[in-house]
């Protein structure tokens, strides 16, 4: 699967929760289904991590600037939480 593409087409479809607050946040309410944080996410817990209960959490080989462009934003991203995939297949990204 094409990470990129995947990204793009969940932010255009689904919903997506972006930054680290946002995705703690939805991760806490349970409304994520896909937890996706890179390697030089600020909370170290969250790094750890390979669920957050039952949220499977996909840790992105890449710093936060990787990431943001990933998703084609001109801005890092440390953390994302995938609500609604859309018509993307990012839910099957291995953990």
């Amino acid at each position: 699967m094409d990470l990129s593409h995947a990204l793009k087409v969940a932010l255009e479809t689904g919903k997506v929760k972006l930054g680290l607050a946002e995705t703690l946040e939805a991760a806490h309410a349970k409304k994520a289904r896909l937890v996706i944080v890179t390697r030089s996410c600020p909370d170290v817990k969250l790094r750890g991590e390979r669920a957050l209960g039952k949220i499977p959490v996909y840790h992105f080989d890449g710093t936060a600037v990787d990431l943001g462009q990933a998703c084609g934003k001109p801005f890092p991203i440390s953390a994302m939480a995938v609500v609604d995939p859309g018509s993307s297949g990012i839910l099957t990204l291995e953990t």
